[in-house]
């Protein structure tokens, strides 16, 4: 029976059939308890309630109850107690009821402890259930970590791909590499094709005609004829004043005639020279028949041609042990003596030491000894200079102003069609200040090379003209004052190349112009306007002996021995001494104790074939680690100056010699400008056949074989001049 049941039977019943019988205001309140087991019912169906609110209902009816049987009989209306009466009747059996509970209490308890359990097991399932979909199903980090590892290896498969295609294509298509050593390779077979051609030319021309001599006789002579001719004309047409004075081209031809006499003549007495001597000449001997060996220009010449003067190396004397030539090397400032190249018969490392060791005087190496020890004691805390600016900051000569370089840019001058001619004798004054009791062999060799032979000197000059003029869009000449002339290269990009030339051929200012109208001074030497031209000598010779202050390894770097080196820092360093003042480019030419000032790195890695200038197709790619350092350094300043230096062994004749070292020079200049677009105005060249020596031998010796670079921007322009 449930409770509602029980409530209806024991108690709505009974105050159902009372209410009959009394008023209707007492039957209200008799019609509560009914309404409250009512709302009790409700309640359960149409929600589950607290234990504690059943418990509290139960006992409210209860107390009901006992109120009502105590009364027995129900009394009047007026014998009725108060509603206040009955509210505190109802609460004491309340409390009372609370203090003793009963069996209704101990149901509510145990249905309350059933819902407990059913809500544990309900519970437990949804754990059961939830744990058997996680042990059937991954989980979303699983998931995750799947998906991860398939896109992983989509990736390292398309990795696989992209690596095959590109090894095909490098397999089918050749790199830029090879590229460019299959142009320098054709570049070379053209030359070559045209030098034979040339040789055919040349050979039939001396059959049929006089000597070159006499051909560039007659042909001075015919262009001075054409010239007058020329100017003639021109005069015919111009004003009174242009008539009675004669112009350039005719003093310009007039000198050529004058030049052209004086080889004639030369080239008859050389003649008749030549052949005095073969009339009482001995039979060639077997060494002057031996095969041509790096410098030997032909594989038969005779003692004659060869002019052969070179005497043994002079023997020195080192008694250092290895180590201690590797201590030295290590601290060059810690010590007095001459520093040397630790290796098997090493040579000097400064190369104004060589030339004091070749002169073959006995202790040379005492002698410079004292002579640095003697400067050093004069010397107060001398420090290498830490930039360009600070190796300059001692200069004993005035700076140019801004002005002085833009007015020989902006100079107006008469634009010319020929090209401006520095031939031999203007060379020969150079070097001898005018003095005719010096006269040198004169020597026209291949490719505008110039060879002067003093006897006890030979001196290479080469024309770079023509190098950097290569690929120009225009090249034009002008006339200047004071006999100076001025070249205009304009390059496609733009650019344009500004040299101004002094009456001699010499450099007097280089500038570079970009497109934006920035000028970069790249090369400045003050000019000797007034009097005879001063002898060019090594203007080394006014210093002491150089003192190394750093080690070996930051004075020279060999490419060969060490290839990861950062070449750009290297070259960007500033001279390892002060520098006196701005020198001339002939002036770093030819003092060595000058281009000692500045560090340099030897390409060892390009080994040229015996006698031969190319630079080995498997070789040209060695020049790339050093090529993009120079053209980092030129990219900050445009302005900058790299000077290149060839070098032959000691096998073969001096003059031979020379002038292959001048071509591998510039072989290796073309060879940067070509492939590496190293600008041509960059680049200044000099042959010094085996005269600086790194192993000091006789024999065969490719460490010999070298072509040197060095900045020589600190030497050759003012700093901070742009």
């Amino acid at each position: 029976m449930t409770i509602r049941s029980k409530l209806f039977a024991t108690v709505a019943f009974p105050m159902l059939s009372m209410s009959i019988a009394i008023q209707p205001a007492l039957a209200d309140s008799l019609m509560k308890p009914f309404e409250v087991a009512q709302e009790d019912g409700i309640a359960q169906e149409g929600g589950e309630q607290s234990p504690e609110e059943l418990l509290r209902k139960k006992r409210k009816q209860r107390a009901q109850q006992q109120e009502q049987q105590s009364e027995g009989a129900q009394p009047s209306q007026e014998e009725q107690p108060s509603r206040a009466e009955r509210r505190k009747k109802r609460q004491e059996a309340e409390q009372q009821q609370e203090q003793q509970p009963s069996a209704d209490d101990e149901a509510a308890r145990q249905a309350a402890e059933e819902k407990q359990r059913i809500r544990a097991e309900r519970k437990k399932r949804q754990q059961a259930e939830q744990q058997q979909q996680e042990e059937a199903q991954p989980s979303a980090d699983d998931e995750a970590a799947k998906a991860a590892e398939e896109r992983a290896k989509i990736r390292a498969e398309r990795k696989k791909r992209q690596q095959a295609e590109q090894q095909q294509q490098e397999e089918a298509q050749p790199s830029a590499d090879d590229e460019a050593a299959k142009a320098a390779e054709e570049r070379a077979k053209i030359r070559a094709e045209r030098k034979k051609r040339q040789q055919a030319e040349q050979q039939q021309q001396e059959e049929a005609q006089p000597s070159a001599d006499d051909e560039a006789a007659k042909a001075a002579e015919e262009r001075a004829k054409i010239r007058a001719e020329r100017k003639k004309r021109q005069q015919a047409e111009q004003e009174q004043q242009e008539e009675a004075q004669p112009s350039a081209d005719d003093e310009a031809a007039k000198a050529a005639e004058e030049r052209a006499k004086i080889r004639a003549e030369r080239k008859k007495r050389q003649q008749a020279e030549g052949q005095q001597q073969e009339e009482g000449e001995q039979p060639a001997t077997q060494d002057a028949l031996r095969p041509a060996i790096d410098g030997d220009a032909e594989a038969t010449e005779t003692p004659r041609k060869r002019r052969d003067r070179r005497q043994p190396i002079p023997e020195i004397v080192d008694t250092r042990s290895e180590e201690e030539k590797q201590e030295i090397a290590r601290d060059p400032a810690a010590t007095d003596d001459t520093v040397v190249l630790p290796v098997d018969k090493g040579a000097a490392v400064l190369d104004s030491d060589k030339d004091a060791d070749n002169a073959g005087d006995e202790g040379v190496r005492e002698k410079r000894r004292k002579r640095r020890e003697q400067a050093r004691a004069q010397e107060e805390n001398v420090e290498v200079p830490k930039s360009d600016e600070e190796a300059q900051s001692s200069r004993r000569d005035r700076r140019p102003t801004q002005e002085e370089l833009e007015a020989n840019i902006r100079e107006e001058g008469r634009r010319v069609e020929r090209v401006p001619e520095f031939n031999a004798n203007d060379l020969i004054d150079a070097f001898t200040g005018n003095d005719s009791s010096r006269r040198p062999r004169i020597d026209e060799t291949r490719d505008n090379r110039t060879v002067l032979d003093f006897g006890d000197q030979i001196i290479v000059r080469g024309d770079d003209r023509p190098r950097l003029r290569r690929n120009a869009q225009e090249t034009y000449y002008e006339e200047l004052s004071r006999g100076r002339s001025r070249e205009v290269i304009e390059r496609p990009n733009g650019v344009r190349i500004i040299t101004i030339y002094n009456r001699y051929g010499d450099i007097v200012q280089r500038s570079r112009i970009d497109r934006d109208g920035r000028e970069y001074l790249m090369i400045y030497a003050p000019e000797v306007d007034e009097g005879p031209r001063p002898r060019i000598y090594d203007v080394g010779e006014d210093l002491p002996p150089m003192r190394l202050r750093v080690p070996v390894r930051d004075y020279i770097i060999d490419t060969s021995s060490d290839p990861d080196r950062d070449y750009y820092d290297f070259l960007a360093e500033p001279p390892v001494e002060q520098v006196e003042r701005v020198y001339s480019i002939d002036e770093v030419r030819n003092s060595a104790r000058i281009r000692d000032k500045v560090r340099r790195i030897d390409l060892d890695t390009i080994t040229f074939a015996t006698g031969s200038a190319e630079v080995p197709l498997s070789q040209a790619k060695t020049l790339r680690k050093v090529a993009d350092a120079m053209l980092q350094v030129i990219e900050k300043d445009p302005g900058e100056t790299f000077f290149i230096e060839g070098h032959t062994d000691a096998v073969g004749s001096d003059e031979s010699n020379l002038v292959l070292s001048d071509e591998r020079a510039e072989s290796v200049a073309s060879l940067l400008t070509e492939v590496y677009d190293i600008p041509a105005e960059n680049l200044v060249t000099q042959g010094y056949g085996e005269r600086f020596l790194k192993v000091r031998t006789l024999e065969a010796e490719q460490e010999n074989r070298r072509v040197t670079i060095r900045r020589v921007t600190p030497l050759v322009r003012p700093v901070a001049q742009n």
